[in-house]
């Protein structure tokens, strides 16, 4: 059910896709879902109050107050510079996302070693994007140079209080890394993004094969973005195009899942499943009585699944009950005390007791995906781990039920990924050999993409 004012473009749908039926005893209910945002972004539709505009926009008027902010966070340190094409390669690929900025958006570009520089505009400024700043910009990009060390939570620190010193709606951050995070503590990395949660959104880039996976995907996680390798420095250019191309189509930003639950409900889990497996549990903000918020961060035209799972009280055979409710809320834009969020739209989680056993062992056909889909992502990443500590057996045995889920449920992309890294003997029972010898971008690749999934066959 979609509800949504004058104001509220792109238009937001719920649709919930369960099997309410539990057995007399049952208590746990399971929900798919769907997500979907349309008339905004790259459609075409006329932007939300606040939001960003352009000439494919053209509500944008040249002077006006920027609407949408991007910083780009340049890994500089001295590994770079190995080979040389690697920096020659970063700065191009900077210098295409910069082309592909709406005008009317602000932004800027940080230079990362062991410190965090301004690259331009500088004076913890940012720079409205037009003809002049776009040529401006490129031209400071000549002076980047690799030196120094690695020390990530400094970087994105710095585009915290640039981003924020602007009064926009969408904030987001492009961060390129080609090392380890070796000149900060893990602690700091991680208050870096405690404090940066919430604030803006960012897409992580690891080029090369000398980075940590998990420090990537893991500022991503934290900042609602996506993650990824580019194995080869000659792709960084595309890209990096793709990802300014994804952060313009952004329409509204700090959209949150709230769930309502009545007395004696609790949530037992809330993840995204599509299009990547994103665990949002801890998440939760309390948001009144029985009522929690869980971040689902920018949205432009696209779709997500998200998998919620409720305990009930135990009933009686032939009741049923409101399990959840579910709806999507954004905040006041003016940050008035007191001022309720904006309902985008609701669906309902609902739960019936019944003594036909047919019905109540039945698994709803999304809940079964995403289930096979969330178990995928987690035997890659325990299979990698078990190869990389020596535990054969216990990687064959991983590896080869993920090669049995992605082959079920039609996951091509990730069989793809995994046939480079075990031979497939019978993809059906999951049935594999590892391989003697896996190319280190091919076992990062894997890892870096194991919680991609594919949408349900509706």
């Amino acid at each position: 059910m979609a509800i949504f004012s004058k104001s509220s473009v792109p238009r937001f749908s719920v649709d919930v896709y369960q099997n309410e039926y539990l057995p007399e005893g049952g208590r746990e209910v399971n929900a798919i879902v769907t997500v979907t945002s349309t008339g905004g972004g790259t459609t075409g539709g006329a932007p939300l109050s606040g939001a960003s505009a352009s000439p494919s926009h053209p509500s944008y008027i040249p002077g006006r107050a920027p609407t949408a902010a991007v910083v780009v966070m340049v890994d500089c340190s001295g590994s770079m510079d190995y080979p040389p094409t690697k920096m020659r390669n970063a700065r191009d690929a900077t210098a295409a996302a910069i082309d592909t900025l709406r005008d009317g958006v602000a932004f800027a570009v940080v230079a990362g070693t062991h410190a965090a520089e301004e690259v331009y505009p500088g004076g913890g400024r940012l720079a409205v994007a037009d003809a002049r700043t776009r040529t401006e910009a490129k031209q400071a990009l000549r002076r980047l140079s690799a030196g120094g060390g690695t020390a990530i939570g400094t970087w994105l620190k710095l585009a915290d209080r640039l981003l924020n010193s602007a009064d926009v709606p969408i904030r987001h951050g492009i961060l390129l890394t080609d090392g380890r995070n070796e000149h900060e503590s893990p602690e700091d990395l991680r208050a870096a993004l405690d404090a940066c949660a919430g604030r803006f959104t960012c897409d992580a880039r690891g080029v090369g094969t000398d980075w940590e996976v998990k420090e990537v995907t893991g500022i991503a996680s934290a900042l609602l973005g996506t993650a990824d390798i580019v194995a080869d420095p000659a792709g960084l250019a595309a890209d990096f195009t793709r990802m300014m191309e994804n952060a313009m189509g952004k329409e509204v930003a700090d959209v949150s899942l709230r769930l309502w639950t009545p007395v004696g409900a609790e949530i037992v889990f809330v993840k995204q499943v599509a299009p990547t497996v994103e665990e949002l549990t801890d998440r939760r903000t309390e948001a009144g009585p029985r009522a929690g918020d869980y971040p689902t961060g920018s949205w432009g035209d696209e779709s997500r699944d998200y998998h919620v799972c409720v305990r009930v009280p135990e009933a009686a055979i032939g009741q049923e009950m409101l399990a959840a409710r579910v709806s999507l809320v954004l905040p006041d834009p003016t940050g008035a005390a007191g001022v309720p969020p904006q309902t985008l739209s609701q669906g309902l989680v609902r739960a019936v007791w019944t003594d036909d056993m047919a019905a109540s062992t039945s698994i709803n056909p999304q809940v079964a995906h995403y289930t096979g889909q969330a178990e995928l992502a987690q035997v890659i990443q325990q299979g990698l781990e078990a190869r990389k500590s020596g535990d054969f057996d216990g990687a064959t045995a991983k590896l080869g039920r993920a090669v049995q889920l992605a082959a079920a449920s039609g996951n091509a992309d990730t069989a793809k990924l995994l046939a480079k890294v075990v031979d497939v003997v019978d993809a059906a029972t999951g049935t594999v050999r590892l391989k003697a010898k896996v190319a280190e971008a091919d076992e990062m690749t894997l890892e870096t993409r194991s919680t991609k999934t594919v949408r349900v066959k509706k």
